[in-house]
């Protein structure tokens, strides 16, 4: 007989339990620290528009308080200009976009796929790509008139060139293993292109599309502020001229949030026609 009592033994779980798990703190820290380090910048950025005007750093006349403009952000909103020039812009905007999409992607896949369409085009692509949309705006309006019609064929032109060079390169930088195999597997030329080309060639498209959705924006509000009777780029031109420079910088807001917001969309697009690519990690 011993002098000393063993410890007793802690209690067993039932089978088919775990223990409690401890709640992951180290992860929710590092997600904060992640989350303070990318909101620092726009932060002090946001902090810095607001006291610059009030301390005399920069004259309010033409640099109003942050806190100034989005009160005429909200009465904008709240009497409905906002969302009329908004609705003209996306109008104008995403039916060029779209139709660039349209056409762009078809195009792409062809130059890249067959030897003839490409040596038949690219002098001709080449020629167009380098010159900037903007300074074809007057031919534009020569040919289609001042309305509609001519700023949507400008953001067809701008938005083209961006999804049309990223889809051949997409194309075309296929891994030659990956069509090798498909072909040893017995994949019939249209199942090669369908399965393994273009799967392939998702990323690099998209990455253009994004590109486009950003010159759908910029070329779109350059053409408002030069003929047009609504639409964001009217109104940051219009409120300008009328020295209403809290409307100005309201309307450069509503700008910048469209193009956010668009940006996320397109990405969230590529996440879900890349899933694949996750799947097969």
């Amino acid at each position: 007989m011993t002098d000393t009592l063993a410890p007793p033994a802690p209690a067993a779980h039932p089978r088919g339990q775990d223990r409690p798990a401890s709640p992951p703190t180290g992860q929710f820290a590092r997600l904060a620290a992640l989350g303070a380090r990318r909101c620092a910048a726009p932060t002090a950025f946001l902090l810095l528009w607001e006291l610059a005007p009030r301390l005399g750093l920069v004259d309010r006349v033409f640099l109003p308080p942050l806190s100034e403009v989005l009160d005429t952000l909200l009465v904008l909103v709240r009497n409905g200009q906002m969302g009329e020039h908004v609705a003209a812009s996306l109008g104008r905007g995403l039916t060029g976009f779209l139709i660039a999409v349209a056409t762009a992607i078809p195009l792409g896949i062809l130059v890249a796929w067959y030897r003839p369409v490409c040596d038949l085009l690219a002098p001709l692509l080449e020629v167009f790509r380098n010159t900037a949309a903007l300074a074809l705006l007057p031919v534009f309006v020569l040919l289609f008139g001042i309305g509609e019609t001519s700023k949507i064929a400008l953001v067809v032109y701008a938005c083209t060139f961006p999804i049309l060079l990223n889809t051949i390169t997409g194309v075309r930088t296929v891994d030659p293993l990956l069509v090798k195999a498909a072909v040893s597997l017995g994949f019939s030329p249209v199942s090669v292109f369908t399965k393994v080309v273009l799967p392939a060639a998702v990323p690099s498209v998209f990455t253009g599309i994004r590109m486009a959705g950003t010159s759908s924006i910029l070329v779109l509000v350059a053409a408002e502020m030069v003929g047009a009777r609504s639409g964001l780029g009217y109104l940051v031109q219009a409120s300008q001229l009328n020295f209403q420079i809290t409307h100005m910088y309201a309307g450069i807001i509503a700008i910048a949030a469209v193009g956010l917001l668009l940006n996320q969309l397109l990405v969230s697009l590529e996440r879900r026609f890349s899933r694949w690519r996750l799947d097969h990690v």
